[in-house]
């Protein structure tokens, strides 16, 4: 923050250095209020003084005679209506001649022409013929001299026309009552028209009955109106469940789609079905297994038993070693020493090979026990304490294999030197590989077991690693097992003899057989620890043996209580395919073409319904209450003043008495003929009156010159800032400049704000609202057009200025944004101006704290808007501006 206001404080430093400077600063916030004053000024009343506006006037009309019942009566409407004009200083009426008029229209000497016909007044008075003429008035206008005043003079040509019918409804009124009155002295003479009123009134009077039935039904049909309302309501939310039931749709046409992949898999159950009585045998199988699991127990225990025997072989061999290696030391009695032990000890040299399998075969259950585990990681959700359980146990079963799995490769590479072409190589090398393999399987379970200790889930792409090495050393390990009794054994075997050969040579051998001597004691070592590492897996799975028998057993018992119903199922499934399938594939289809084609033509007409009920239906309904409410209330009225007139009626008839209707028809003729003329007076309520059209449109010229203000403060001054060591970061640089521009945007609206109520003498309701908005106004304006100059240079400024334009047109501020293309109005609600002008408008007409909070509101979240494209993307684009700034002055033209 300090170092902004450093920047701030060194401008305004620098501005006050140079006159000119600060001469061209008090001008640029001046500048926008004469934009704003003289566009007011000149708007300040434009409706009020139109006097100025020529309309040429030509009178043709002839007049007429009207003749009703021997009266004759001479009307020339044509002379009143000039006469009308000359005393309305509302336009400059000038009375011309027919070709003066169009020659001035179309050389723009007048705005408009009205052109009174010769047979005006003539197609007037056949109001009282039986095919009555109307009369016309021509309007002429130039469109093309003024876009506001073809609409004033329409205006008062419409003015005319309305005070010609006034005129002429009164007259005639005036006539027709007058005969009213006649008719009334004479009424006692007119019999027989009393006689046919008197018919019409009876036969209403008859008709009364199935008018009131009518009704009936009518508030019948008004009960029946929320029935039908629910049922329209039902319409409406069965088309909002046509995205649901279009989505059913579209599962019938996968569904179709996948009709040959369920074909396939219902063959696939039959073929399952064919093949019952086999899986049938393996259940028996397994419970045959079952059965003769002592089998197992007996094998093992054998397996157990061989490998105590090797290992006192082994042992035995070993304790005789060290009594030969003291005959060697005697010289010439070691050789037949020597012999004399390998063949005692033959037995210990043949246990090797298959104690090597056996320890191979049980590595690789170490390692499947791993890839099992690893199954058991994957799940959403494990049990913390088995699992650690399991990860310690398995590590240490891999940290032994590992071990012997390198005594093994020791091993053979002793043995693997008395063979000449050297066979276990490859075999060395990959049990080199799964001691390896196995480490690393210890490395990552530790890793695992880690993760699972702080209560979080195992990473997968860990629990995958550790899956893909037990997996290869379980493959590694099944390929040494599956080459070992063919190509490993007689290796091994020719490899014993070959030592032993060398070993049972004569004396001229004793020096080559005292070197022997070591290997043949790390064979038996090793031989030693593997029957060791047996003897210990040997004796785990026999304590896990009961365990197992259990589990297998269950398996077993679940295998074969479910085999039954296994049977059924797929008896069923085989059943369903080769009986329903055929009947109902084709109407899976069908439904699937009634989807494709008829259900989107039944989508539009429920919507066309259902628009139906929600636009029409409450036309209806309001329809139905209406004729409802007539019956109710008007249909008595009706019934009684019809069967009151029939009554009086008949009371005529019989005293022969027609003073009422004589009173009826003897009322003032001239109030009669007043209130026809003006039947409707038009009391106006003005809500936040403004006085001037120039007031009401300050709020728009004020918020149109505040952003011109931040374009001309964009276009003249500088955004970069004197930075030769580096020592302002971009968002310095950033708000330390925008507080030389806010300060500038305050005096510009400052000056603009005030000037409107105290130079112009514009109406404000709320001044000091209205100033303190304009400086809020002032400061958002400026902030976006600042940021946008910028953070993107003379792009920005491009920027800024389509704003203007497309403000100009979608704020709302001339026109209504309801007239403007709907491009326009869909654009409005996100535009500065918006809320800007409807701010303004509050102070100026009177403010409502909802619509103040809404555009002070909308107004800062374009300011917090406009601080984070400047703060995110200042720094990021500043080199790309300052390139792009660089390349546009290579012009020559472009500052």
């Amino acid at each position: 923050m300090k170092k902004m206001f450093h920047i701030y404080v060194t401008d305004w430093r620098n501005i006050f250095k140079v006159p000119i400077a600060l001469f061209l600063i008090v001008g640029l916030m001046i500048l926008p209020s004469l934009y704003a004053w003289f566009n007011i000024k000149g708007a300040w009343d434009p409706y009020g003084d139109t006097s100025g506006i020529a309309i040429a006037v030509t009178n043709e009309d002839e007049g007429a005679v009207i003749d009703h019942q021997g009266v004759k009566k001479e009307i020339k409407v044509g002379e009143e209506v000039v006469k009308s004009l000359k005393d309305n200083p509302v336009f400059d009426w000038t009375f011309v001649s027919t070709e003066e008029a169009e020659r001035g229209v179309n050389h723009g000497d007048y705005y408009a022409s009205i052109f009174i016909p010769n047979d005006f007044s003539a197609q007037l008075a056949t109001i009282l013929e039986e095919n009555p003429e109307h009369p016309e008035i021509q309007y002429s206008v130039n469109e093309k001299i003024n876009a506001i005043a073809p609409k004033i003079t329409a205006k008062g040509a419409t003015s005319i026309i309305e005070e010609v019918n006034k005129n002429f409804v009164k007259t005639v009124s005036e006539a027709l009552f007058t005969e009213f009155n006649k008719i009334g002295l004479k009424l006692e003479k007119e019999l027989p028209t009393i006689r046919h009123m008197k018919q019409r009134v009876f036969e209403l009077e008859k008709r009364l009955p199935a008018i009131e039935e009518a009704g009936k039904k009518a508030l019948a049909f008004e009960q029946k109106l929320p029935e039908i309302r629910d049922k329209g309501e039902k319409i409406v939310e069965l088309e909002k469940k046509i995205p649901e039931i279009m989505q059913a749709g579209n599962y019938i046409l996968k569904l179709e789609e996948s009709l040959p992949k369920i074909e396939e898999v219902g063959n696939e159950i039959i073929v399952i079905q064919q093949k019952l009585p086999d899986i049938q045998k393996a259940v028996d199988r397994i419970v045959e297994i079952d059965q003769n699991f002592y089998k197992v127990e007996e094998a093992l225990n054998k397996a157990i038993e061989n490998a105590e025997k090797a290992d006192v072989i082994i042992r035995e061999a070993q304790e005789t070693l060290p009594k030969v290696e003291k005959i060697a030391k005697d010289g010439g009695a070691f050789a037949a020493s020597l012999n004399d032990f390998l063949q005692q000890n033959d037995g210990a040299f043949a246990a090797i090979a298959p104690v090597i399998k056996q320890n191979i075969s049980l590595l690789q259950q170490t390692a499947d026990a791993v890839t099992q585990l690893t199954d058991i990681l994957k799940q959403e959700k494990i049990n913390p304490e088995p699992t650690l359980d399991a990860l310690a146990f398995l590590q240490e079963r891999l940290a032994s294999g590992a071990t012997i799995a390198g005594r093994i490769a020791d091993l053979f590479t002793k043995l693997n030197a008395y063979l000449p072409t050297q066979p276990l190589d490859h075999v060395i090398q990959r049990l080199n590989d799964v001691q390896t393999n196995f480490e690393q399987q210890i490395e990552a379970m530790k890793s695992i077991q880690t993760v699972i200790e702080r209560g979080e889930q195992p990473a997968k792409t860990a629990i995958n690693n550790l899956n893909s090495l037990s997996k290869n050393a379980s493959r590694t390990l099944g390929d040494i097992l599956e080459r070992y009794d063919t190509e490993i054994v007689p290796s091994i075997q020719e490899a014993l003899a070959n030592l032993k050969s060398s070993a049972q040579n004569a004396a001229d051998v004793l020096e080559m057989a005292q070197t022997r001597l070591p290997d043949i004691e790390a064979i038996l070592d090793d031989a030693a620890k593997g029957v060791d590492y047996s003897q210990e897996e040997l004796a785990r799975l026999k304590n896990k043996l009961p365990a197992i028998r259990t589990n297998f057993h269950e398996a077993a018992e679940t295998i074969q209580g479910k085999m039954d119903q296994l049977t059924e199922a797929v008896n069923q499934a085989a059943a369903f395919m080769k009986q329903d399938w055929p009947q109902l594939e084709p109407k899976i289809r069908e439904a699937a073409e009634f989807v494709r084609t008829d259900l989107p033509k039944a989508e539009e007409e429920i919507h066309q319904l259902a628009d139906f009920i929600q636009q029409k239906l409450p036309e209806i309904e309001e329809s139905v209450h209406r004729l409802a409410d007539l019956v109710r209330t008007d249909l008595p009225e009706l019934e009684d003043s019809v069967r009151k007139a029939a009554d009086k009626i008949r009371q005529f008839e019989q005293s022969q008495d027609l003073d009422d209707i004589i009173a009826l028809l003897k009322n003032d003729i001239q109030n009669e003929s007043d209130f026809l003329a003006n039947p409707v007076h038009l009391k106006e309520n003005k809500k936040f009156p403004i006085p001037n059209y120039g007031s009401a449109m300050s709020p728009f010229y004020t918020t149109l010159s505040l952003w011109v203000g931040a374009l001309l403060l964009v276009s003249l001054l500088r955004f970069d800032v004197e930075n030769p060591e580096e020592a302002y970061k971009s968002h310095h640089i950033y708000f330390g400049r925008l507080f030389t521009f806010w300060t500038i945007g305050f005096f510009q609206a400052l000056i603009v704000t005030i000037g409107d109520m105290v130079i112009l003498g514009a109406y404000v309701a709320d001044p000091f609202f209205f100033v303190l908005f304009g400086i809020l106004i002032s400061l958002v304006f400026m902030t976006i057009v600042y940021t946008f100059v910028s953070v993107f240079g003379n792009i920005g400024k491009a920027f800024a200025i389509i704003m203007l334009v497309l403000q100009l047109s979608a704020s709302g501020g001339t026109f209504p944004v309801q007239v403007t293309p709907p491009f326009f109005q869909a654009v409005h609600p996100f535009l500065p101006f918006t809320y800007a002008i409807s701010l303004m408008r509050e102070t100026v007409g009177g403010m409502l704290a909802d619509i103040v909070i809404r555009d002070i509101v909308c107004l800062l979240l374009f300011l917090a808007g406009a601080f984070l494209i400047g703060v995110a993307l200042k720094g990021p684009l500043s080199k790309s501006t300052k390139r792009v700034t660089e390349m546009a002055k290579k012009s020559k033209i472009i500052h």
